[in-house]
């Protein structure tokens, strides 16, 4: 079994969970697959007292970089 960290994103009306690529490379996972959820909602106690994080730089930015160093090395 894996844990893996996510965040809840809005696709149309739903909501859907993104697996990351080397989980999905790893466990030969395959689109349409069937795969088993285990939901446990977690709050921050640090993040409901101090508030959210602040970025420079947007999400969608970091992850862009991201994707090309694990891509383009």
């Amino acid at each position: 079994m894996l844990e893996v960290k996510s965040t809840l994103r809005k696709w149309g009306r739903s909501l859907g969970i993104v697996i990351p690529t080397e989980l999905v490379q790893r466990e030969g996972l395959k689109e349409n697959q069937s795969v088993s959820l285990l939901i446990n909602k977690k709050s921050s106690v640090l993040q409901d007292t101090f508030g959210a994080l602040s970025f420079k730089k947007s999400t969608q930015h970091m992850m862009k970089e991201s994707d090309k160093d694990l891509y383009y090395e």
